[in-house]
């Protein structure tokens, strides 16, 4: 027993790892990817700027799609193997994105980025599997963090590497360490084969998951809940420069714009794990609720700040609130799933959240295109408003049914 827990641990830390390692390399490319372009050939601002959304964008298109099918041979074949064709596919991917020379090219493995973007969701539903159930919104969360802190700080640290070793360097060193991280986890990560006493070998066909998937609202409501949560983080993201310059007539607009933007992603590490915990002991749902509330009440005051410090506090107090809900969501599946199908029910959360990803900033765009920046917050704040609403009404339904169950 001793010895499984030990396993458990060192399979916890390294996946806290891979993850940081994984989310920083998927992210680490914004800060020049418009300038990246540039140095291919002699391009119109128009020209850069559209393929730089297409080129950004078409990865997380590709894993909305792809996400599901990763879970599902996880859920077959075991998760380790995922994991270490994934993170190697991302090495792969990056490696050549360092040697490319045309946008085409570059989109292209950006797309090849997309198919192979299973890890984190992968390495979820491993964890999940070794976690008990009590714990899960603790563990998850903690989790959680690894991929938090990877989005906040890969941006950082492509742009110094960009700055410091040129764009091609960037590429090649990510990719070395992301190979490392698949060579860690083949040498490092033990998944047992046996399943726990009691636990079902049947293996779901994907018209299975899917029919259990659309029988359960709940279920359906908290993948919803992921979309709104991406939703609101990129609706704002691409317009958050523009935003600040406006607040400040500081010189050094992108600094504070990836502080603003930063100050989110503290926020969010503050508390996440606190708030999975909170999830354990009274209930993922209404831990949920609480939440929804909470970031509708803080991003609609973004709008309405005349100062950059103001900014920053409200960014900081709104991660604080968002940081919660995807443990709380992914905790909520382990509970609801069975073991044999999460990894492809945790695939569909995963291409939930990656929609939102393509969602929020054409949102964003359209929203500030007629109304301006600040409505993007109102608009955002109604949407977590609505995903309350919705949820409490499939709670109240949910327990009704019960209720009406022992009447009979």
């Amino acid at each position: 027993m001793v010895f499984c827990i030990k396993i458990q641990k060192r399979n916890f830390l390294i996946m806290w790892v891979c993850n940081f390692l994984v989310a920083a390399s998927a992210t680490m490319v914004l800060p020049f990817i418009s300038l990246y372009i540039n140095s291919f050939g002699e391009f119109s601002h128009d020209y850069v700027q559209r393929w730089a959304g297409f080129i950004f964008g078409i990865t997380f298109l590709v894993a909305f799609i792809v996400s599901p099918l990763w879970g599902r041979i996880g859920d077959k074949y075991g998760f380790k193997p995922i994991l270490i064709i994934t993170s190697s596919g991302i090495a792969v991917s990056i490696f050549f994105m360092g040697l490319v020379d045309s946008v085409i090219g570059l989109f292209l493995l950006r797309m090849l980025m997309g198919v192979v973007t299973g890890f984190i969701p992968t390495s979820v539903a491993f964890i999940s599997k070794q976690t008990r159930q009590e714990d899960a919104g603790k563990i998850l969360g903690t989790l959680q963090m690894g991929n938090v802190s990877g989005s906040l700080f890969g941006p950082l640290i492509g742009g110094l590497m960009a700055d410091a070793f040129g764009f091609q360097y960037t590429f090649l060193i990510t990719s070395t360490t992301i190979f490392i991280a698949s060579l860690v986890v083949f040498i490092g990560i033990r998944e047992s084969k046996q399943l726990a006493s009691g636990v079902s070998k049947k293996v779901y066909s994907r018209k299975e998951v899917l029919s259990y998937i659309l029988n359960r609202r709940m279920l359906i409501m908290v993948m919803i809940i992921s979309l709104i949560i991406q939703v609101g983080n990129f609706s704002i993201q691409p317009l958050l420069a523009l935003y600040v310059s406006g607040l400040t007539k500081a010189g050094s607009i992108a600094f504070l714009s990836g502080l603003a933007f930063s100050a989110t992603g503290f926020g969010n590490l503050l508390l996440t794990r606190q708030w999975g915990k909170l999830g354990d002991q009274i209930g993922y749902e209404k831990v949920l609720m609480i939440l929804l509330v909470l970031a509708s009440i803080l991003i609609v005051p973004q709008a309405l700040v005349t100062d950059l410090s103001q900014l920053v506090i409200l960014r900081f107090l709104y991660g604080m609130a968002i940081g919660g809900m995807l443990p709380c969501v992914t905790a909520y599946i382990r509970t609801e799933a069975p073991l044999n199908m999460q990894g492809e029910v945790l695939g569909y959360n995963q291409s939930f959240r990656f929609l939102g990803n393509v969602v929020g900033p054409a949102l964003g765009g359209i929203v500030a295109g007629f109304a301006g920046i600040s409505s993007v917050f109102y608009i955002t704040g109604a949407l977590f408003l609505l995903a309350f609403g919705l949820l409490w009404k499939n709670l109240k339904y949910d327990h009704e049914k019960v209720q009406g169950h022992y009447k009979i």
